[in-house]
């Protein structure tokens, strides 16, 4: 079966319309009268289509853009999250080279924590000076915001 052109399709649609419309009514216009109206009411109607169509894309595109930049601001902040972690795994590196430096402080199990920049020391220090040096040598690193030092004195 041959297709037909849209044009045509909307003029033969029209003038059936036309001719039932016209069958049920007394007007004094023409039949070419009334088809020019019903042509002119498809043409409208077509327009109106187009605006639409048209509005719909626009407000994909809208809502593409704004997905794109969620999608941009998620990816940053999970970029933002892996380097604080790399960053704070780098600091405790750092506080575990300073602190086997110490030779009173190399041969004990010190657990180095940091989150944030902040550094958590835990585990026993065998009198009150070295918990101290532990401190200052943490917090002597670059990146460290603060230390907690939770360090058990045992002699």
């Amino acid at each position: 079966m041959r297709k037909m052109p849209l044009h045509a399709t909307l003029i033969a649609t029209a003038a059936a319309a036309l001719m039932l419309s016209a069958c049920g009514r007394n007007d004094d216009r023409t039949a070419g009268q009334q088809l020019d109206q019903a042509v002119a009411s498809a043409e409208t109607r077509a327009d109106q289509a187009r605006a639409d169509v048209k509005q719909g894309m626009a407000e994909a595109r809208e809502s593409a853009r704004e997905t794109g930049a969620e999608i941009k601001a998620g990816a940053s902040r999970a970029a933002d999250a892996v380097a604080d972690k790399v960053e704070d795994a780098a600091i405790t590196a750092s506080v575990n080279a300073e602190l086997a430096k110490d030779d009173r402080l190399s041969a004990l199990k010190i657990n180095v924590d940091t989150s944030g920049g902040h550094v958590s020391l835990r585990g026993t220090a065998p009198d009150a000076s070295a918990r101290e040096r532990a401190t200052r040598l943490a917090s002597s690193v670059k990146g460290v915001v603060s230390v907690d030092n939770q360090l058990e004195v045992r002699g």
